[in-house]
């Protein structure tokens, strides 16, 4: 696979809040700009596009972290996306993908967590966008991101996480993929076969029931025959007896009416006597209660005037005493005024003491104040010149150190400068020659290569534009096919709602229980043989009710058998020809039966007698107008289920248990026909679809066969192509080399004398330095002396003016306080002359109340009102002695009322007992005939004459019968039909298990194989790796050796260990070599395993840290070469890496928090540096 990246896409991301584009026209491409500007979020973003999923990887704590969380100019954002753009011009991509000149990978995450990735515009799964990646050594955790850390952790990794590095390297993770798919259909086949085992030894242990079952239910039957025949005799006796008891107990019954009827006549006599006797009670005491009213309110006079004068009483010695108190408080509040007084004169002599006081404390702080700043500025002087001494002998030694670190980093550079003189003319004594006649042969094969490709490119070109056009078929044929397959299923899921409603309508457990012992759930219901016209549904649920889901019998006289009745409403038909009744004519009228269709004869006669007087209105309103043309016992009905008679309405809610019932059933069977098309459909769209993936597929293997010798012819002229390469080069690099080798001997030896001579100047200027300091530190030590003197001199005198200052303020805080004491005890003199005030007009007033308190005239009407009250209780007595004797002659006339009254509940009492007895008789006769209904009762007769039975002999019969039917225990009348069932279900299950073993096998076999391949796959990688390390290691050192070693036998589990010894070095691990060792070491392993598998692009987060100006000459070199294959993208801070880039790209943060991309121009860069070089 060889795909270039030729553009990146970043907004939101990180640091990029605004969107950046970064076109990569070249093949090494370098990333710079200054620390913390978000260079490193570029690495993130790629490894993010590419689907990396662990938050601590991209150096967040989630994955919400990744968008931009704003900056102090800018507000957070809730999106961010990274787009990669490759080249696919040359058509390496593998999939589907690889029609395309261009594949555009693009993720996309919003802040509530929806994370979503897209390829050309397309969106995909996570998986598709790392299988494209699969085995190249790019995705969310493969080798060729290199980023900050990550070259410790390779060379520090444990030896199974560096296997990983090689499977990925191999092309493994393709492999293992595979077999983790395989393990878990394996795992889930065993699941499988466990249950079809389990299955099938329940079945034999049920079959072996079954047939004991069926054998039982033989016998059950022939028990439940006589059963029937002895029931059905009693039944008969039963109802003969309780017709004669019924004839009694009506006999009974009438003689006791008419007792009841005399006596209620009598007691009606008495009632209105009664009632004229309570009239006149009702009169007297009318009266009784007039007087009584007239008493009350001579009291309630009598109360008001003794209430009038208890106030009067009460108030008079209120105010005399109030009297009292007022002079009292007035006599203090006067004495109060006296202390006041008093009080402010004292206070008033001390506040003159003390501004006295103040003003002498005032004069002795100014004077001490104005002593004060001209020490404060002698100590300060003397403070400054102390420190402008300090800082001079701070410089003189810092110029000391400087000159010493210049001396060792001269001497540094003297020996660096020899060694690589040396270096140098070893290196160019041992320059190799070039050859001439290989490299024309070379170019010569190339030629014929570049032809065979072109013809080869041809080829492939038409062929995609051919498999453009297919793919585009068969799109559109899957479209259409997937359309009809939604229809589909939605057309099956409406029928299985349906159907699951149509059971919901039967869902009344007992009764299933009771139709299961009766042997009648499979009969057929009324519902499922009729058709209503659109419209009608409620119309026709409204006319039968219940009668909608009754059930089909071949014989009525079959429900006579039963031992129990249903446990709810229900109602049964024969399903049997009978003659058809004939609808009654009624000219103008439409009878309902015309809207009802039925499928089967039988199903006829019974709705026509079922629906003989039911007629159709459009409406309640046309109903009433044409009601009297109904006959007698005719109904309408109109289309919302309401039934309109001659002389009522009866208004139809819809029944839960039978409501939609029609309605549905005609839904399902439009929906069978529907999705019987809908069938046919999709299996013609399914076959469309065949034909053109077959087509696809045709194509798309000829375009592997091309692409495969195109890969071939790639691959020759690439070899070609290096090898000529590296003959030119290898001439190129001898005459570059020996001309650089002398340039740069020459420049050693001017930098080795500039060095020595600016080497004395040093040593000369820190002499100087030396005696400076020593003559510094002496006058330094004599001005700190006297200005330790001034100092204390300075405190003494602060201390004394603070005493001052603080006397001064005890001073006025007195004064302070003296002013707002007198101001209190003023304030307090007049609110004590107004309270004394207010005193004495109070006193003023409650005397003149006090005079105006009179009672007299109030004593007079209370004595007249005394008088009258004592002659309204006399009259009320004489009154209430004649309400009394009333009251006993109408409680005699009641007594006896009452005793006529308790002799009819005797006789109600009886009447009822006569006629529940005759009731109860009644429904016995009933129910024993509606037992007996549809059976012929005249070939009973003979049997129970013949015998002579009694009902005690046949109920002993039927025990003994139940007692046998019960012994039997629970019988299963379907044994046969489930023994059968049982049986086929066994032969399929046995297929179906030998079914599953077969894949089984398959899938082990395809382990077998998986294994086979990756274990050839690495252990022929390992060694390639091994070859190309042991080349690159000595290239990036100058010498030394590099292997790896297996820590185990077997490649797929065992971990993998590096051994490296750099020239000269012996160390037993790789532990203890140096970070910049540590680091080559890294980079040549991931180069070597480049070169077995070269990556689409390699990117590179400053791994030149560590190392020497050497070292990344080396390093560079490298890149250079294997960025033929593989595309470079860097980041670094070392001069010598930038130079190396063919592509500049420049990131600043002028914008504190936010990341910009610059275009940075090598040419002017370089013409800068020739021209400050030349200046210089």
């Amino acid at each position: 696979m060889k795909l270039r990246l030729s553009h990146i896409k970043i907004a939101g991301f990180k640091s990029f809040v605004d969107p950046a584009h970064i076109t990569l026209p070249g093949q090494i491409v370098g990333i710079v700009g200054p620390n913390g500007c978000g260079k490193s979020n570029i690495i993130d973003a790629l490894r993010w596009v590419l689907g990396e999923s662990r938050a601590s990887v991209l150096r967040g704590d989630s994955m919400q972290d990744v968008i931009f969380n704003g900056s102090s100019k800018r507000k957070p954002i809730s999106r961010a996306s990274v787009e990669l753009i490759f080249d696919n011009s040359r058509g390496k991509a593998v999939g589907q993908w690889s029609g395309y000149s261009e594949i555009s990978i693009k993720r996309v995450l919003l802040r509530d967590g929806d994370s979503s990735y897209h390829i050309n515009n397309q969106h995909v799964r996570r998986k598709d966008v790392t299988d494209i990646f699969l085995g190249t050594g790019l995705g969310a955790r493969a080798y060729a991101i290199i980023e900050q850390g990550m070259i410790s952790r390779i060379i520090e990794a444990r030896p199974e996480e560096l296997r990983m590095f090689l499977e990925e390297a191999a092309g493994v993770s393709r492999y293992r993929d595979r077999r983790r798919e395989t393990e878990l259909r394996i795992a889930d086949t065993q699941g499988n076969l466990l249950r079809v085992d389990d299955i099938l030894q329940e079945l034999t242990h049920q079959l072996a029931h079954l047939e004991v079952q069926a054998a039982i239910a033989m016998q059950y039957r022939e028990l439940q025959s006589k059963r029937d025949t002895a029931q059905k005799l009693l039944w008969l006796l039963n109802k003969q007896e309780s017709q004669i008891r019924q004839h009694r107990f009506s006999q009974a019954l009438e003689k006791t009416k008419n007792e009841l009827e005399a006596e209620s006549a009598r007691m009606h006599e008495m009632e209105n006597q009664l009632e004229s006797m309570r009239n006149e009670h009702y009169v007297q005491s009318d009266a009784l209660h007039a007087r009584q009213g007239d008493l009350y309110a001579v009291n309630a006079e009598i109360a008001r005037l003794e209430q009038q004068l208890a106030y009067s009483s009460a108030q008079r010695t209120r105010l005399t005493q109030q009297l009292a108190n007022n002079r009292q408080q007035i006599k203090l509040q006067q004495e109060q005024l006296h202390g006041i007084q008093s009080s402010l004169n004292q206070w008033q002599k001390k506040l003159e003491e003390a501004c006295t006081q103040v003003a002498d404390q005032e004069n002795r702080v100014n004077a001490e104040t104005c002593n004060l700043p001209q020490a404060e500025e002698a100590a300060r002087d003397t403070q400054a010149l102390h420190n402008s001494m300090q800082l001079e002998q701070m410089a003189l030694q810092q110029q000391l150190q400087l000159a010493k670190t210049q001396c060792e980093h001269i001497q540094l550079n003297m020996q660096r400068l020899e060694a690589r003189r040396e270096r140098l003319l070893l290196e160019r004594e041992h320059l190799p020659p070039v050859d001439q006649e290989a490299l024309a042969e070379a170019r010569r094969i190339l030629v014929e290569l570049e032809c065979d490709r072109e013809e080869r490119q041809l080829q492939l070109a038409q062929l995609q534009a051919y498999l453009s056009g297919a793919h585009t078929e068969r799109n559109e044929q899957r479209a259409a096919m997937q359309e009809q397959e939604r229809e589909q299923a939605q057309a099956h899921a409406r029928l299985s709602a349906l159907e699951e409603l149509q059971e919901q309508a039967d869902n009344d457990n007992r009764l299933k229980q009771w139709l299961a012992r009766h042997q009648l759930q499979q009969h057929p219901r009324l519902w499922q043989s009729i058709r209503i016209e659109p419209g009608w549904e409620d119309a026709i649920e409204a006319v039968l009710r219940e009668r909608v889901n009754a059930l089909a019998l071949p014989r009525l006289e079959d429900a006579a058998c039963w031992e129990e009745p249903p446990p709810s409403r229900f109602t049964v038909y024969e399903a049997e020809d009978m003659p058809l009744f004939e609808t009654r004519k009624n000219v103008g009228l439409l009878p309902f039966g015309q809207f009802v269709r039925c499928q089967d004869t039988q199903t006829a006669c019974v709705m026509a007698n079922w629906l003989s007087d039911i007629y159709v209105t459009e409406s309640i309103v046309q109903g009433l107008s044409l009601r009297w043309q109904l006959p007698a016992g005719a109904w309408f009905v109109t289309p919302e289920g309401h039934l309109i008679g001659t002389c009522s309405i009866l208004f139809h809610a819809p029944d839960n248990h039978v409501h939609g019932i029609l309605a549905r059933q005609r839904e399902m069977e439009r929906l069978l026909e529907v999705v019987q098309q809908l069938e046919q459909r999709v299996t013609h769209s399914q076959r469309q679809t065949a034909l053109a993936e077959e087509s696809c597929r045709d194509i798309e293997n000829r375009i592997a066969l091309l692409r495969a010798m195109g890969s071939e012819l790639q691959k020759r002229q690439h070899e070609v192509q290096v090898d000529i390469l590296k003959l030119t080069q290898a001439g190129e690099r001898s005459q570059d080399r020996t001309s650089q080798i002398d340039f740069e001997l020459k420049e050693l030896s001017e930098q080795s004398a500039s060095e020595k001579q600016h080497f004395l100047e040093i040593r000369e200027r820190m002499e100087m330095l030396h005696e400076t300091i020593e003559v510094q530190q002496r006058e330094t030590e004599q001005v700190k002396l006297q200005m330790l003197s001034r100092e204390s001199e300075l405190r003494l005198q602060r201390e004394k003016l603070q005493e001052l200052r603080n006397e001064l303020q005890e001073a006025r805080f007195l004064v302070k306080t003296c002013m707002e004491k007198i101001a209190d005890l003023n304030h307090n003199l007049t609110q004590t002359g107004l309270t004394t005030a207010q005193l004495e007009s109070m006193l003023i007033q409650t005397q003149a109340e006090l005079d105006q308190i009179n009672d007299e005239p109030d004593r007079q009407q209370l004595q007249e009102s005394l008088e009258n009250r004592q002659a309204q209780e006399q009259a009320m007595i004489e009154m209430r002695n004649q309400l009394e004797q009333t009251t006993r002659m109408l409680s005699q006339q009641e007594q006896a009322r009452l005793s006529c009254e308790q002799k009819l509940p005797p006789l109600r009492e009886k009447i009822n007992e006569w006629s529940l007895k005759e009731q109860e008789a009644r429904l016995q006769y009933e129910h024993w005939a509606e037992q007996l209904q549809g059976m012929d009762e005249t070939t009973l007769l003979p049997m129970l004459a013949g015998a002579n039975l009694k009902p005690d002999t046949l109920h002993n019969e039927l025990i003994r019968l139940d007692t046998e039917i019960a012994g039997l225990g629970a019988v299963n009348l379907a044994a046969l039909e489930e023994l059968q069932s049982c049986q086929e279900r066994k032969t399929y299950l046995d297929i179906q298990a030998k079914d599953l073993n077969e894949a089984m096998d398959t899938l082990q076999k395809a382990i077998r194989r998986i294994d086979k391949e990756s274990r050839d796959l690495l252990i022929s990688t390992y060694d390639d790796v091994n070859r190309h390390l042991a080349e690159l290691f000595p290239v990036l050192f100058g010498g030394g050796e590099a292997r790896l070693v297996l820590t185990g036998d077997e490649i797929l589990d065992s971990g993998i260990q590096v051994m490296a010894h750099p020239p000269g070095k012996k160390n037993s691990s790789i532990h203890l070599l140096s970070g910049g060792e540590k680091a080559l070491t890294a980079l040549a392993l991931v180069f070597a395993m480049f070169h077995l598998n070269p990556a689409p692009f390699c990117l590179l987060d400053e791994v030149d840290a560590p190392l020497d100006d050497t070292n990344t000459e080396r390093l560079c070199k490298l890149i250079t070469k294997m960025a033929e294959n593989t595309q470079f993208i860097f980041i670094s801070h070392n001069k010598i890496t930038m130079e190396l880039a063919q592509q500049l790209v420049g990131i600043t943060m002028q914008e504190r928090g936010v990341s910009h991309v610059v275009s940075v121009d090598i040419e002017e860069a370089l013409r800068l540096r020739t021209d400050s070089t030349i200046t210089a």
